[in-house]
Protein backbone atom coordinates (compact mmCIF):
# COMPACT_ATOMS: atom_id res chain seq x y z
CA UNK A 1 0.00 0.00 0.00
CA UNK A 2 1.57 2.97 -0.92
CA UNK A 3 1.41 6.00 1.67
CA UNK A 4 1.98 9.52 2.13
CA UNK A 5 2.66 12.13 5.03
CA UNK A 6 0.16 15.10 4.15
CA UNK A 7 -1.71 17.78 5.36
CA UNK A 8 -5.66 17.58 6.09
CA UNK A 9 -7.46 20.61 6.34
CA UNK A 10 -9.68 21.87 8.86
CA UNK A 11 -10.84 24.63 10.78
CA UNK A 12 -13.24 26.97 9.92
CA UNK A 13 -13.75 29.43 6.57
CA UNK A 14 -11.11 31.69 6.49
CA UNK A 15 -9.43 29.94 9.75
CA UNK A 16 -7.49 27.16 8.34
CA UNK A 17 -6.10 24.42 10.51
CA UNK A 18 -4.32 21.50 8.90
CA UNK A 19 -3.74 17.66 10.53
CA UNK A 20 -0.57 16.33 9.35
CA UNK A 21 -1.69 12.48 8.96
CA UNK A 22 -0.27 9.63 7.21
CA UNK A 23 -3.15 8.50 4.83
CA UNK A 24 -3.12 6.18 1.77
CA UNK A 25 -2.26 7.78 -1.36
CA UNK A 26 -6.03 7.04 -2.66
CA UNK A 27 -8.00 8.44 0.13
CA UNK A 28 -9.46 11.96 -0.19
CA UNK A 29 -7.75 14.83 0.95
CA UNK A 30 -9.60 15.29 4.45
CA UNK A 31 -10.82 11.89 4.38
CA UNK A 32 -10.16 8.26 5.54
CA UNK A 33 -6.27 8.38 7.23
CA UNK A 34 -4.21 5.78 9.05
CA UNK A 35 -2.61 8.03 11.74
CA UNK A 36 -2.45 11.78 12.88
CA UNK A 37 1.62 12.85 13.86
CA UNK A 38 1.55 16.50 13.37
CA UNK A 39 -0.66 19.30 13.18
CA UNK A 40 0.09 22.94 11.26
CA UNK A 41 -1.51 26.36 12.13
CA UNK A 42 -0.50 28.83 9.64
CA UNK A 43 -2.67 31.53 11.82
CA UNK A 44 0.34 31.82 13.84
CA UNK A 45 3.36 34.07 13.70
CA UNK A 46 6.02 32.13 12.12
CA UNK A 47 8.29 32.22 14.77
CA UNK A 48 6.13 30.77 17.31
CA UNK A 49 6.97 27.33 18.32
CA UNK A 50 3.43 25.76 18.31
CA UNK A 51 2.92 26.78 14.50
CA UNK A 52 4.35 23.22 13.22
CA UNK A 53 4.01 20.18 15.73
CA UNK A 54 5.34 16.58 14.86
CA UNK A 55 5.77 13.40 16.31
CA UNK A 56 8.81 12.54 15.52
CA UNK A 57 9.37 9.23 16.76
CA UNK A 58 5.88 8.36 14.22
CA UNK A 59 7.34 10.24 11.57
CA UNK A 60 10.51 8.38 11.47
CA UNK A 61 8.96 5.07 11.65
CA UNK A 62 6.31 6.15 8.42
CA UNK A 63 9.50 7.36 6.61
CA UNK A 64 11.31 4.28 7.43
CA UNK A 65 8.12 2.19 6.04
CA UNK A 66 8.34 4.30 2.59
CA UNK A 67 5.68 6.96 3.02
CA UNK A 68 6.49 9.62 0.94
CA UNK A 69 5.65 13.70 2.32
CA UNK A 70 4.55 16.29 0.13
CA UNK A 71 6.40 18.99 -0.68
CA UNK A 72 4.48 21.10 2.32
CA UNK A 73 5.10 18.36 4.43
CA UNK A 74 8.96 17.60 3.35
CA UNK A 75 9.35 21.36 4.43
CA UNK A 76 8.34 20.97 7.87
CA UNK A 77 10.58 17.76 8.30
CA UNK A 78 13.33 19.57 6.11
CA UNK A 79 13.33 22.30 9.29
CA UNK A 80 12.86 19.50 11.87
CA UNK A 81 16.51 17.79 10.24
CA UNK A 82 14.14 14.70 10.12
CA UNK A 83 14.52 14.64 6.12
CA UNK A 84 17.14 16.51 4.13
CA UNK A 85 14.82 18.47 1.25
CA UNK A 86 16.69 19.31 -2.37
CA UNK A 87 15.52 23.04 -3.00
CA UNK A 88 13.97 23.33 -6.32
CA UNK A 89 15.45 25.23 -9.31
CA UNK A 90 13.72 26.83 -11.42
CA UNK A 91 15.33 29.47 -13.51
CA UNK A 92 12.41 30.56 -15.58
CA UNK A 93 10.14 31.26 -12.99
CA UNK A 94 11.19 34.92 -12.84
CA UNK A 95 10.88 35.64 -16.46
CA UNK A 96 7.55 37.59 -17.79
CA UNK A 97 5.22 35.50 -19.88
CA UNK A 98 4.81 34.83 -23.57
CA UNK A 99 2.70 38.24 -24.02
CA UNK A 100 5.03 40.25 -21.67
CA UNK A 101 8.20 39.25 -23.62
CA UNK A 102 6.47 40.15 -26.90
CA UNK A 103 5.23 43.32 -25.67
CA UNK A 104 8.79 44.33 -24.28
CA UNK A 105 10.38 43.41 -27.53
CA UNK A 106 7.57 45.35 -29.17
CA UNK A 107 8.80 48.85 -27.35
CA UNK A 108 12.23 48.07 -27.45
CA UNK A 109 12.28 48.20 -31.41
CA UNK A 110 10.34 51.13 -30.92
CA UNK A 111 12.70 52.58 -28.86
CA UNK A 112 15.42 51.70 -31.52
CA UNK A 113 13.20 53.27 -34.68
CA UNK A 114 12.65 56.39 -32.76
CA UNK A 115 16.42 56.58 -31.86
CA UNK A 116 17.52 55.53 -35.73
CA UNK A 117 15.00 58.61 -36.95
CA UNK A 118 16.70 60.94 -34.68
CA UNK A 119 19.72 60.36 -35.61
CA UNK A 120 19.25 60.39 -39.32
CA UNK A 121 17.64 63.66 -38.99
CA UNK A 122 20.35 65.20 -36.83
CA UNK A 123 22.67 63.67 -39.73
CA UNK A 124 20.39 65.77 -42.24
CA UNK A 125 20.17 69.27 -40.65
CA UNK A 126 23.97 68.71 -40.35
CA UNK A 127 24.36 68.27 -44.26
CA UNK A 128 22.36 71.08 -44.62
CA UNK A 129 24.36 73.34 -42.85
Amino acid sequence: MATKIRLARGGSKKRPYYHIVVADVRAPRDGRFIERVGAYNPMLSKDDENRVKLDVERIQHWLSAGAQPTDRVARFLDAADLLKREPKNNPQKAQPGKKAQERLEEKRQAEEDAKAAAEEAAGEEAAAE
